[in-house]
């Protein structure tokens, strides 16, 4: 048995650079950014509030929610406005969306937490970011798209 040569490509990242490339695409990028500085300030303000009388792991996903809460809304009706009329299959769309965040985001908190020793702020803090880039790509081509012709 012989292994075929394969050589690593970098990634080309082609669907971001399609959106980007765009006047609206870059709007919709724009305001996707400040509803999730929004929703991050709300997570992370939530769970100093949560902190005072729930446990480390109920705090963190109680503001989650918090946070997503926030996030769905601003993006449904002011930064990635979608024409779709079928709004509780976008609704569940988003909740998968949003349960993919959560992990993402548990797991990392858990990591900064457990494995690099952080504060309960700073590791909420941290574990953010990272899946920004793929829900915002989720989002932005799956949840909050106009629905194609047809359907």
């Amino acid at each position: 048995m012989t292994l075929r040569d394969v050589r690593s490509s970098p990634p080309d990242f082609a669907m971001l650079k399609a959106l980007l490339s765009s006047p609206d695409g870059r709007r919709r990028g724009a305001r996707f950014l400040v509803v999730g500085g929004t929703a991050y300030a709300v997570q992370v303000a939530t769970m100093k509030l949560f902190l005072l009388g729930a446990g480390i792991n109920v705090a963190f996903t109680l503001s989650f929610v918090c946070s997503t809460s926030t996030h769905y809304t601003l993006n449904r009706f002011w930064a990635l406005p979608s024409l779709r009329t079928d709004t509780w299959r976008q609704a569940r769309e988003y909740l998968g969306t949003a349960a993919l965040s959560w992990v993402i985001n548990f797991a990392l908190f858990r990591l900064c937490l457990d494995g690099f020793g952080l504060g309960k702020i700073w590791a909420t803090a941290i574990a953010v970011p990272p899946s920004t880039l793929v829900v915002f790509l989720l989002l932005n081509y799956r949840v909050f798209r106009a629905k194609p012709a047809g359907n």
